[in-house]
């Protein structure tokens, strides 16, 4: 069986300007919330919705990535099946 598995790494650069993204929008999002021109309890429920969104969006995003994985496998388990199937075969061998 031949292993043809890719690994697919992000540079450090990339990962660090995705860190850098969110942090950068969170900050602005509670800026905004703070600067807000509304009550405690209204400014108190916006920071805990953006708490909450992004709760979430970590949440789905690793829901998201956890399935691909076993799709992955799923389909590296199926294509080594394949393989040995293939393998095993013999077209020329005749039959008694």
């Amino acid at each position: 069986m031949s292993e043809s598995q890719v690994k697919q790494q992000n540079t450090g650069a990339y990962h660090t300007q995705a860190v850098a993204s969110f942090a950068i929008a969170l900050a602005a999002v509670s800026v905004g919330v703070y600067q807000l021109e509304a009550s405690g309890w209204v400014r108190a429920f916006l920071a805990v919705s953006v708490l909450y969104l992004t709760t979430s969006a970590f949440t789905l995003a690793k829901v998201v990535r956890d399935r691909q994985e076993t799709d992955r496998i799923v389909s590296r388990v199926d294509q080594a099946r394949l393989e040995k199937l293939l393998a095993e075969h013999d077209p020329f061998q005749q039959k008694l």
